[in-house]
């Protein structure tokens, strides 16, 4: 396996502001090279503060396992606020897209997951991707930088109201405005990425209105999408097994439908000419 970490902006040529971060790593399974296999782009939690040790490697190398090839994002967070978090989300999916034969991958099933706060980040790629900052920061390869589907754990969805407020204060400083744009239920259009959802009713960091207010929006714009909620289930799952010291079984199942999911939507191994 080849573990590659590659600065967004210095491959990009987009200027970096002070305290950004944009890198990505990529772990190659280059085993059978005869295979090419879905991509998972994974945004890990954090609150916008940091990227969540919990939700990066230990999420790679489920992916790995299950056929993929595995990205990890290390994104700004504060006191970077946005547009940098989306133009550096949608430079990581451009990026694979991009060197797709070089990492064996299937460029038309590129998927990204997200916990928590790298939920908002996933949601942003699932809506917003055509936002002018992106199309300024990636001009011809803006097209790129939208996933084929996106995984959406207890993620932050709104802003405002039932919200995690220091969420929005990181990403937002204290712009209401700001953070009424980016309450994604109300971005979600007929163009949306695909969506797989999932939460437990007493998240006491998120609320669970967050994913229930994004599957509305899906309903309402006809955009596809699947929704589990846990009936019991702390914050910040991530696997829910003793590989992240929280374990918790009933909610294990949610990468079982979510692997289901993803190949009814074509994300499998195909034999590729060499």
């Amino acid at each position: 396996m080849r573990v590659i970490t590659v600065d967004l902006y210095e491959h990009f040529g987009v200027n970096k502001p002070q305290g950004a971060r944009g890198k990505l790593t990529a772990y190659v399974n280059d085993y059978r090279i005869d295979r090419l296999r879905p991509a998972m782009l994974i945004v890990p939690g954090g609150g916008y503060s940091f990227c969540s040790e919990r939700e990066r490697e230990p999420i790679a190398n489920y992916y790995i396992a299950e056929g993929f090839q595995s990205f990890t994002l290390d994104y700004s967070v504060a006191p970077v606020k946005y547009p940098q978090q989306l133009i550096e989300g949608c430079m990581a999916v451009a990026y694979i897209k991009e060197n797709a034969e070089k990492f064996y991958v299937d460029k038309n099933h590129v998927a990204t997951i997200g916990f928590s706060a790298g939920g908002h980040l996933a949601g942003m790629l699932a809506t917003i991707t055509d936002e002018q900052v992106v199309k300024d920061a990636l001009k011809e390869k803006a097209s790129l930088a939208k996933p084929d589907a996106v995984i959406l754990a207890y993620p932050v969805i709104t802003l405002v109201g039932k919200a995690h407020q220091a969420t929005g204060d990181n990403l937002c400083g204290e712009d209401i405005k700001l953070k009424e744009y980016l309450s994604l239920d109300k971005r979600v259009t007929p163009s949306s990425v695909p969506a797989f959802i999932w939460s437990t009713v007493n998240d006491q960091i998120v609320p669970v209105e967050s994913s229930l207010y994004m599957a509305a929006a899906y309903r309402e714009n006809g955009v596809p999408f699947e929704l589990h909620i846990f009936e019991d289930g702390i914050h910040g799952l991530s696997l829910a097994n003793e590989e992240v010291d929280s374990v918790n079984v009933p909610v294990q199942a949610w990468k079982g439908a979510c692997a289901t999911w993803l190949k009814s939507r074509g994300f499998e191994l195909i034999k590729r000419s060499i």
